[in-house]
């Protein structure tokens, strides 16, 4: 029996510690406590569990049995090798290769009971049921070996439940911002310190061109999480389209309660982002929130992310009006749309590379916006294509939207 008012302590004290739930580190104590027991009485191919009584210290061990019949274990044949076999161990060289289908568990009596014999004890007893047999409660303390075991046993739990509940954490902030200290770097990939976990950057999600400086912190977009033997390794990105959109819901209060919609954002990281904005409220300007008084707002998102542009477009319903909007920085004359998502953009003559920008990006960036094949070309002379200044939005990646599932 246990000394219940200091044990009470020191689960209180290590919940505390380890931000763990205090039913999690009991069950933790009865899987220990069922480990000893086995060691010490010798019942290793049993199923033991233990009740630990937290009002009075007292333990309670059964040994647990599956109702099984011919259908969901086989019958060692004559000549088998006698094979201990474990539910949650049991390895493919026991299988013969010529079987199709894997083989079902081989009957054990120390761990299942025969329908028959089950119902002799419960009379409704069905295939899968459990039945509890008690056990004699030990009348001494375990044995050394045992007490190592049960040790063991408890270091383990904690640990595998620590790594569960950082995981389950870290899992409903994927999609969001998260912030780490570069740890180092390595081929390109990034190493972030988290804090109670690891991060990962590849290379391919970093911003071309950015410099990374040890013990530097910075903000990333948790895109995944991954199992990890010392715990969960977040895979992080900087030059995903939603790290932008994120950085906005951070620094504009009128992105972050939804007034202000995040319609739609295309990147290309570390150059210029395309950001297509609407108010669902009205008197509320999409664009003069995100910009901010000054500027201020859509500065501090571009420290954030260095040199890169941003062009913050307003959206609208008119493709016409959108799709003129999308050019920005560059004037437009006229829009018109010459066929199903198709659309012919006249600018003045000196508003043309403007218009296509550096190797045609920003008409790129406008396709991808709108998912529209876009045709640039002068006022002057409408009849005249120009080079680079034809995009289709098929050949560009997809708009990433607020509104999308991750």
């Amino acid at each position: 029996m246990f000394d219940i008012k200091v044990l009470q302590k020191a689960i209180e004290q290590l919940a505390s510690e380890k931000e763990l739930d205090a039913a999690q580190i009991i069950e933790a104590i009865e899987a220990a406590l069922a480990s000893a027991y086995k060691k010490e009485y010798n019942k290793r191919g049993e199923v033991v569990r233990c009740a630990l009584n937290m009002k009075d210290g007292s333990t309670r061990f059964v040994q647990i049995k599956t109702v099984v019949d011919e259908t969901t274990v086989r019958f060692k044949q004559e000549g088998e090798e006698d094979v201990v076999e474990y539910p949650e161990h049991r390895h493919a060289e026991h299988i013969p290769e010529e079987e199709s289908e894997p083989l079902l568990p081989l009957y054990s009596p120390e761990r299942h009971l025969l329908l028959a014999e089950a119902r002799l004890i419960k009379s409704d007893a069905v295939v899968g049921d459990e039945i509890e047999f008690e056990l004699e409660t030990p009348s001494s303390e375990f044995g050394r070996i045992a007490a190592q075991t049960a040790k063991q046993v408890i270091l383990q739990k904690l640990r595998e439940i620590e790594k569960d509940s950082m995981r389950k954490e870290y899992e409903s902030k994927i999609g969001g911002l998260v912030s780490g200290i570069v740890q180092r770097v390595e081929r390109g990939n990034i190493f972030v310190d988290m804090g109670k976990a690891s991060g990962i950057m590849f290379r391919t999600e970093s911003i071309p061109g950015e410099h990374y400086r040890i013990g530097e912190r910075l903000k990333f977009f948790l895109l995944s999480v991954q199992d990890n033997m010392r715990g969960p390794n977040l895979v992080l990105s900087r030059s995903h389209p939603r790290f932008v959109a994120k950085l906005f819901e951070l620094e504009v209060p009128e992105v972050g309660d939804g007034t202000v919609q995040i319609k739609g954002i295309v990147r290309e990281a570390g150059s210029r982002t395309k950001i297509a904005v609407a108010s669902s409220v009205d008197g509320v300007d999409p664009v003069g929130s995100c910009v901010g008084q000054r500027g201020a707002r859509v500065l501090a998102v571009n420290s954030e992310l260095g040199n890169e542009k941003i062009d913050i477009i307003e959206w609208s319903e008119d493709m016409e009006k959108f799709v003129g909007a999308s050019l920005s920085p560059a004037t437009v004359t006229n829009v018109e749309l010459t066929g199903q998502r198709e659309a012919r953009v006249l600018v003045p003559e000196d508003q043309i590379s403007l218009a296509i920008g550096k190797g045609g990006q920003n008409v790129r960036l406008a396709a991808m916006l709108t998912h529209f094949r876009i045709d640039v070309r002068s006022q002057s002379n409408p009849d005249q294509a120009q080079e680079g200044g034809v995009v289709d939005a098929e050949e560009a990646a997809p708009v990433v939207s607020e509104s999308e599932e991750e």
